[in-house]
Parts: structure tokens; sequence; C-alpha cells
């Protein structure tokens, strides 16, 4: 049974790149990494449909998930020492 690899985005950034370059063909340059030019040929694709994402202005849709749930974090933060407060308050009284 085979190990998938799993290859970092700097990777994939820079062999994409390389073939965007047309130095040399797809072919080659899976060859010279060790890849599976169907593979190349996903990854260049992928990078080609989020490329326009680069340049949005505004906040993405996983920056806005992200800020939402930072806020409730923090109100949960917020709950959790109102409510030791309480508790200790209540031992000291008893």
């Amino acid at each position: 049974m085979n190990k998938r690899n799993h290859y970092s985005a700097e990777f994939k950034t820079k062999v994409v790149l390389e073939v965007l370059g047309e130095e040399a063909t797809v072919n080659e340059i899976a060859a010279k990494h060790g890849l599976n030019p169907v593979m190349l040929s996903r990854w260049k694709t992928e990078f080609l449909e989020r490329a326009s994402d680069v340049f949005k202005r505004g906040q993405s849709e996983t920056d806005k998930e992200l800020a939402a749930e930072k806020e409730r974090v923090a109100r949960l933060e917020q709950k959790i020492g109102q409510l030791t407060y309480e508790v200790d308050w209540l031992k000291k009284k008893i």
C-alpha cells in the first residue's frame, strides 16, 4: 500500500510557476520533481482558478468566519470569567 505524499503550498506554487514559465514541458518538470504530470495539470488549473482572489478587496469568506469565531471565543471567555467569579463569591458565602 502506497503512502500518499503531501506537498506544501510553497512547493506547489514553485512548481506551478515553473510550469507557467514554459521553459520546459510539463512532463519534463514533472520528471524533474518526481511528480505525475496529471497532478501538475490539476495544480495549475486550481492555481489559475484562484488567482483572481489575490486581488479582491475586502474581507474574504474565511476572514469573516475567523472574525466571527474570535468574537464567539471572546464572549465565551468573558462568560467563563463571570461564572468563575460568581462561584468564588458563593464559596465564600457558604
